[in-house]
């Protein structure tokens, strides 16, 4: 608490008559926009294990959090000390198999528990549900999405078999986007298209790896082969647009390879 009284003081500095003006008329509305940025940066920073760029973006995601939590204070809505205890008892409560006597022997257990604890919670809080996809906000980011709507349709016993069954429907769907591709039908071909994303999503829950942290590992494995890419062509002082189907080909390939060298090999 006393080291985030420091941000707190530093805040409420900004936020005073003798402090800045773009800080005084901020309001939590308008941070958030912020919070998500620097969440998207650390995210980043995580995916390459860049440690020093890790530590920083906590930093800026903790300053967002401050600064949004003392706008909260100003109003006298809450305190920190009302968010912690709320926190603290939500973790207690949401874990009976660690705090409690529950017994839960699997990973779908445990999800079946949470969500339990978080239904009965809600209807504790008056809040009615017409869906058990309510609880997924509208504002998260499509994948992030996707993963969540599948993960309340799955608690709900609707799921496939197993993998193979999805890995199949990845085929059909696929098949159904070549269809519409060759149709001419671009909003058709654009649903399809959604339609082999949203299933790979599910492809990602049963493996049991984020697909967001899947495809930003990828992104940055081909940024960090382009970027390769583009040195070797500075250095030769040659355009890509210049080069042959072949020769860029033989490039992309040097560049996988010192990619692998450089990011990829072992101690």
């Amino acid at each position: 608490m006393e080291t985030l009284e420091k941000l707190f003081a530093i805040v409420r500095t900004l936020r005073s008559e003798k402090g800045c003006a773009w800080d005084r008329k901020q309001t939590p509305e308008t941070m958030w926009k912020y919070l998500a940025e620097e969440s998207y940066e650390l995210e980043e920073a995580i995916a390459k294990q860049d440690m020093q760029h890790v530590c920083e973006e906590l930093g800026d995601v903790l300053f967002q959090l401050v600064f949004i939590l003392e706008i909260f204070q100003e109003r006298q809505a809450f305190t920190l000390s009302d968010v912690v205890e709320q926190v603290e008892k939500k973790m207690i409560r949401r874990h009976p198999h660690v705090y409690a006597d529950a017994k839960v022997s699997t990973e779908q257990e445990l999800l079946v528990q949470w969500e339990a604890i978080k239904v009965l919670e809600n209807k504790g809080n008056g809040q009615k549900r017409t869906s058990a996809l309510d609880c997924v906000p509208k504002g998260m980011p499509a994948l992030i999405r996707a993963l969540k709507v599948s993960r309340c349709a799955v608690n709900e016993g609707f799921d496939w078999d197993d993998i193979h069954g999805i890995l199949d429907t990845v085929k059909e769907e696929i098949k159904e986007f070549e269809a519409a591709l060759k149709s001419g039908d671009q909003n058709e071909a654009a649903m399809e298209f959604g339609d082999i994303l949203f299933t790979l999503v599910n492809v990602a829950r049963v493996a049991k790896f984020h697909p967001e942290t899947a495809l930003s590992s990828s992104t940055a494995k081909f940024e960090g082969r382009f970027r390769l890419m583009e040195k070797e062509l500075k250095e030769n002082k040659v355009r890509l647009k210049d080069l042959s189907k072949h020769q860029i080909d033989l490039l992309w390939t040097r560049a996988k390879k010192s990619y692998e060298r450089q990011f990829l090999s072992g101690p």
